[in-house]
């Protein structure tokens, strides 16, 4: 079994900034609540992998916020490099794998029904697959891990469309790669992906 010393958990977060994040839910519902709750999923998401044994590298989209509500000691913090979302995910596994990590996890902070036990069941299972992933009900995935560096994974893919996953799973089939599916999860992008009890969250009031 790897170490926590071995294992690396990947978060790609956007910079809250009004007006930018989760620009799909600001068309039905207003900026002011996309805005209140993209920042109750970032909290969501501090709080899920604070519960997971591992590094915890925490990836800005714009710039790296030293002061905010992550706390500097849970998490190492960087900026997204890359001009798309693959290039950017495959630079920052580059980055941990050649730092002698044997097993990354990524996820991003839209899937309000992640859970540490689905993260922690990742781990375990790169201890016997080379691919764990989690397919999104959009069509794209809300987690991705690799026991070795796979940057074909990241090539000829329609970032943010509906056949990421489809793709994905096609590039492992064709390279005889061994991979883990997670249950199939929600990821929230739109008014229509919010549960139904999303009004009573903290902090969060419709427009």
């Amino acid at each position: 079994m790897n170490s926590i010393n071995q294992c690396g958990l990947i978060i790609f977060i956007r910079n809250p900034v009004f007006g930018k994040v989760k620009t799909r839910l600001a068309q039905t519902l207003g900026p002011s609540t996309a805005m209140a709750i993209y920042q109750y999923l970032l909290s969501y998401t501090q709080q899920l992998t604070l519960k997971v044994n591992c590094r915890r590298f925490l990836y800005y989209s714009d710039a790296v916020d030293v002061k905010d509500h992550w706390e500097n000691d849970n998490f190492i913090k960087k900026h997204q490099m890359g001009n798309h979302l693959g290039a950017r995910m495959n630079n920052a596994f580059a980055t941990h794998f050649s730092e002698g990590y044997q097993c990354l996890v990524i996820i991003g902070s839209d899937c309000i029904e992640l859970t540490p036990s689905i993260i922690q069941m990742a781990f375990t299972q790169l201890q016997h697959h080379e691919v764990v992933i989690g397919p999104a009900e959009d069509g794209g995935y809300y987690l991705l891990g690799m026991s070795g560096y796979l940057p074909q994974l990241f090539n000829n893919k329609q970032w943010g469309g509906s056949g990421v996953y489809a793709d994905t799973m096609a590039q492992i089939k064709a390279l005889a790669i061994s991979v883990y599916t997670l249950p199939q999860l929600n990821d929230i992008d739109e008014e229509k992906d919010l549960p139904t009890n999303w009004q009573q969250w903290p902090g969060v009031k419709y427009d």
